[in-house]
């Protein structure tokens, strides 16, 4: 059995360098190093007034709010969530995600691929890239998404 506990997931706080608003913590718990074979797992959060940031992921993706109060946009439709609500995101069509609440937004997105790249419209600091997501495949024992993102900012 795989398993992996959000509370103590290892987050990586990422924003746009030019939007003040485009800040979230980050965590990709299941992905295909960590032995999927079907799905990936993210799991971000964001504060109050923030948003996630527009981009698009290579996978269809669903989203399911843990805490918070959200507003999402995919592609040109605008809906609210809260706790215990779900959606439905297609792979490629632009969306983001903005805490519209007071308290901490928390959010769990099951993509239909172990691997997924996801590219937003400026680069995600603090690594400098558009095109970000689940880390390649290259070895027996890859390190973990967050292990490589902490080498890429040093």
């Amino acid at each position: 059995m795989i398993t992996s506990n959000l509370n103590t997931l290892d987050l990586l706080e990422c924003w746009f360098e030019n939007d003040q608003n485009t800040r979230q913590k980050a965590a990709f718990p299941l992905y295909k190093s960590t032995g999927t074979n079907n799905l990936a797992v993210v799991y971000f959060e964001i504060e109050p007034g923030n948003n996630l940031g527009s981009h698009t992921d290579s996978a269809e993706e669903i989203i399911l709010i843990l805490e918070g109060e959200a507003e999402a946009t995919v592609g040109d439709e605008l809906g609210k969530l809260s706790k215990g609500e779900l959606a439905l995101i297609p792979a490629m069509l632009p969306h983001d995600v903005k805490n519209t609440g007071s308290d901490t937004l928390k959010v769990i997105g099951f993509f239909s691929s172990p691997n997924v790249v996801s590219t937003f419209v400026e680069p995600l600091m603090p690594i400098n890239q558009r095109a970000v997501g689940t880390p390649p495949i290259d070895s027996e024992q890859p390190l973990p998404w967050n292990e490589i993102f902490k080498k890429l900012i040093g």
